[in-house]
């Protein structure tokens, strides 16, 4: 197997920090255990990655990897959660859906959102490609858990749109529903966009795009 610098690229950052030199070293491998997984996903695949790979790649026991995971699915949904956790964190406080009071401020705030979410998604592209291409061939629960999340994405997208109605900068006819969905999808192609080109002037052109849909498409005339 072809040797990684995991260390390099974190896929997920810690919360708080551990408060004594144990803790430290349990949270350091949690983290190196994480990161291993996803080279050893991103080089064999899912599903030909083995706890052996992930661990010989780290120099561990079998025993090590499970008094921190119950099997390499637990690390997926770990990554998920921290990955959801880091999402509703940039979309607090200036940036929460009923934040904006004008256009100008509506348009300032996806631009900080827009900004966000392409440094979250794009930070790590093995996480993304896994989410995207690989993690519904997984199990049928897996799938359903990212629908979901399509689904969370598409509400919160609509509450931003209702809010905007109802402070009469956006479309009183706007259909929110359907138009958040558009939103989502157009917030994905732009990710996939970006793994296959990862150059950040034409990320950061496409994403300036989208919020010029996203704003003059539903603005109030």
């Amino acid at each position: 197997m072809t040797s990684h610098s995991v260390c390099d690229h974190r896929i997920i950052g810690s919360v708080t920090k551990p408060s004594s030199r144990i803790e430290r070293r349990k949270a350091e491998l949690r983290q190196d255990i994480i990161d291993t997984a996803f080279a050893c996903f991103a080089e064999k695949g899912y599903h030909a990655t083995g706890i052996a790979d992930i661990a010989a790649e780290l120099g561990i026991g079998h025993g090590t990897f499970y008094r921190y995971f119950a099997n390499k699915r637990d690390i997926i949904d770990h990554v998920i959660d921290d990955l959801a956790a880091r999402i509703i964190e940039a979309l607090g406080t200036d940036n929460a859906p009923d934040a904006a009071d004008t256009l100008e401020s509506y348009r300032a705030q996806t631009e900080r959102i827009g900004t966000a979410l392409i440094g979250i998604f794009l930070e790590d592209q093995r996480v993304a490609q896994l989410l995207l291409f690989q993690a519904t061939g997984i199990d049928a629960e897996l799938t359903m858990r990212l629908y979901g999340l399509l689904d969370s994405a598409d509400a919160l997208t609509a509450g931003y749109l209702e809010h905007g109605v109802e402070q009469g900068y956006l479309r009183a006819d706007l259909d929110t529903g359907n138009t958040a969905k558009a939103v989502t999808g157009m917030i994905l192609a732009a990710i996939i966009h970006g793994l296959r080109d990862p150059d950040m002037t034409a990320v950061e052109g496409l994403g300036q795009a989208i919020r010029r849909l996203l704003i003059d498409g539903v603005r109030k005339d």
